[in-house]
């Protein structure tokens, strides 16, 4: 059984770490503190049963425009982990606090023009649509399609009920006391 559940500062360096095995573009780890200090509501991580994560979504929001959107920093699954919706799942679950806590209009990624699996991810099953073009995004010079999803944003107004679906396996407090448990067996 895999979790999905709000990231802590204590996943980070786990959260590095896929990132590293998973993608080229890496980040320095006061980038996913920036994160973590500056969206807290927004990091998701997918956990398996001994407490490894095995996935995670990096996300902002981008205030300074015109629109509050989000914006999708970083998403990983190990290979170990595909084909288990956790991609979805980790996608709806930040998607879900960007509208909720910050009233988003829309989320942005970006994504490889070669990336298939990814494209088809955003396209198919997530309701992404493409935007633009950025030309040589990417370090290797590779173009990126600059991917948008309507929320449903302003409509609803601000709601600020805090029931996210992605919370974890069992009910709260019993989880977030396992989690302790398993991280008090490992030290």
């Amino acid at each position: 059984m895999v979790c999905i559940r709000k990231a802590t500062v204590d996943d980070l360096l786990q959260m590095q770490a896929c990132n590293l095995l998973c993608l080229p573009e890496n980040y320095q780890m006061k980038y996913y503190l920036y994160h973590i200090l500056s969206w807290p509501q927004l990091l998701y991580v997918a956990e398996d049963y001994n407490g490894k994560i095995v996935g995670y979504v990096l996300a902002k929001m981008e205030e300074e425009s015109s629109e509050c959107h989000g914006h999708i920093t970083s998403l990983a699954v190990l290979r170990t982990h595909r084909k288990l919706g956790l991609a979805t799942k980790l996608m709806s679950a930040a998607q879900a606090a960007m509208e909720q806590v910050y009233g988003a209009e829309y989320v942005s990624l970006h994504v490889r023009k070669s990336n298939r699996a990814a494209f088809r991810l955003y396209t198919e099953t997530l309701g992404y649509k493409i935007h633009d073009v950025e030309a040589k995004y990417y370090a290797d010079g590779e173009d990126a399609y600059d991917m948008r999803k309507q929320l449903k944003g302003k409509s609803g107004g601000h709601h600020h009920h805090h029931h996210h679906g992605g919370e974890c396996c069992s009910a709260g407090a019993d989880a977030a006391k396992s989690g302790e448990e398993v991280r008090a067996q490992r030290a």
